[in-house]
């Protein structure tokens, strides 16, 4: 009852994918090929690598002096952060890997932003291929990679279906999307409408690129759909707070507990 696994992006909201992951090996499916896109890159190559033990570790532990700690001030070049000093962690606990060498096929996905491309990365250093897939447009500097200029997968992939399903064609995919609570994303960010609009330039920002990328994952979807989708309700979490940890790891696992009888049927059904 093997399955691919496409991990969506979300910021914060990713640690629920540690819980998704814990749940899948808890009732015993393989996992025979993952894709992540931006925070899902980090889930992904972390279970590719076997060091989901270390992610879950920094989730959990995380505090508002140690997540300001991985931020370094870089106003020039595109970007307000430079990404050197989470360039340096995915190096300590990748251990300058390669793809090649991971335990089981595994792609990030990144957007060029010359071309528009939706970028494939499954070759080559593991931690730049990360740093590229979360490199946030205007937040963290883009990647220069094989002559491409790279920025957090999110803008063009949400959830990478169609990436997982390039590496292993023949397993039923399942999809983690942290995109489509729209809703109550808008109430955590601060848009109210009682009993008057609580309007902000921050709020009405913040919305409006939740709702972009709430509708880019289901066109997405729609356009590469797959076996199983399993949107995750975590649009009441603050996409910044990646102090939650325990939650999201919570309501992940939740979520494939639920799902458990759906996943066994469409792996039943491939065999």
């Amino acid at each position: 009852m093997t399955i691919a696994l496409a991990l969506g992006g979300g910021a914060a909201l990713g640690w629920a994918h540690i819980g998704v992951l814990r749940a899948l090996h808890r009732h015993g499916v393989p996992i025979g090929a993952v894709a992540g896109t931006s925070i899902g890159a980090l889930a992904a190559v972390c279970q590719a690598a076997d060091r989901l033990d270390v992610l879950e570790d920094i989730a959990r532990s995380a505090r508002l002096r140690t997540v300001l700690r991985y931020l370094d001030p870089h106003f020039r070049r595109g970007a307000m952060l430079g990404g050197r000093t989470i360039a340096r962690q995915l190096d300590r606990h990748l251990g300058h890997a390669s793809f090649e060498q991971l335990a089981l096929p595994c792609a990030v996905v990144a957007a060029d932003l010359v071309t528009g491309d939706a970028v494939v990365l499954n070759t080559g250093n593991v931690a730049e291929a990360v740093r590229a897939s979360m490199a946030l447009p205007g937040i963290f500097h883009p990647v220069i990679r094989d002559g491409r200029v790279l920025v957090d997968g999110g803008v063009i992939m949400p959830v990478p279906v169609e990436a997982v399903r390039s590496l292993a064609p023949r397993l039923p995919v399942v999809a983690i999307n942290l995109q489509n609570d729209y809703a109550r994303r808008a109430l955590a960010v601060g848009l109210r409408m009682d009993p008057k609009p609580a309007l902000t330039s921050l709020s009405v920002l913040r919305s409006a690129t939740g709702l972009m990328l709430s509708r880019l994952a289901r066109q997405s979807l729609a356009l590469h759909p797959p076996e199983l989708e399993l949107p995750l309700q975590v649009g009441h979490i603050d996409v910044r707070h990646f102090t939650r940890a325990n939650e999201l790891i919570e309501i992940g696992s939740h979520a494939i507990d639920e799902a458990m009888p759906a996943i066994r049927a469409l792996s039943e059904a491939s065999d």
